[in-house]
């Protein structure tokens, strides 16, 4: 998941000084996140990262004060609380119910995530239906989309 692995490189980034992105791509790896480089510097890119001196002299990265990630996935949560009213899993496939106009906006910020996972989403008025690659994908992303809507 592209959040959650922003949100893990910006945590990485808070607690420990790295200074290049094979590092990142290593500590993420020990988080079970396993990374290409291309992948990393696209996150980097999009978190808009910048080196700055470190108090032992070398550089490391760093976040800018308003991180777009925490926007994005905060805005993210409220689209579900607010327009989600329910997810269902049927086998491969989710079923996303919102309120009336909604589904377009949850499937449009599903679409945004950049899951590896999701093989396409269709959006009607009130419901939206996500292709997950196979049943247990379907299911963990329920779960997790269920999370959001607390």
């Amino acid at each position: 998941m592209k959040n959650a692995r922003q949100e893990k490189i910006l945590e990485i980034i808070e607690i420990m000084e790295i200074e290049t992105q094979n590092q990142l791509i290593e500590a993420l790896r020990q988080h079970g996140f396993n990374s290409t480089q291309a992948t990393v510097s696209r996150d980097m890119r999009e978190l808009r990262l910048v080196k700055e001196l470190s108090e032992n002299g070398g550089y490391k990265y760093v976040a800018p004060a308003d991180s777009p990630v925490h926007n994005y996935s905060e805005r993210l949560k409220t689209i579900f609380r607010e327009c989600v009213t329910s997810v269902s899993c049927a086998q491969n496939l989710i079923v996303i119910k919102t309120l009336p106009g909604l589904a377009p906006a949850a499937c449009s910020a599903i679409d945004g995530m950049d899951i590896k996972e999701l093989v396409g989403s269709i959006a009607g008025d009130d419901t939206g239906f996500l292709a997950m690659t196979d049943n247990d994908a379907a299911h963990s992303f329920c779960d997790e989309m269920r999370a959001m809507m607390k």
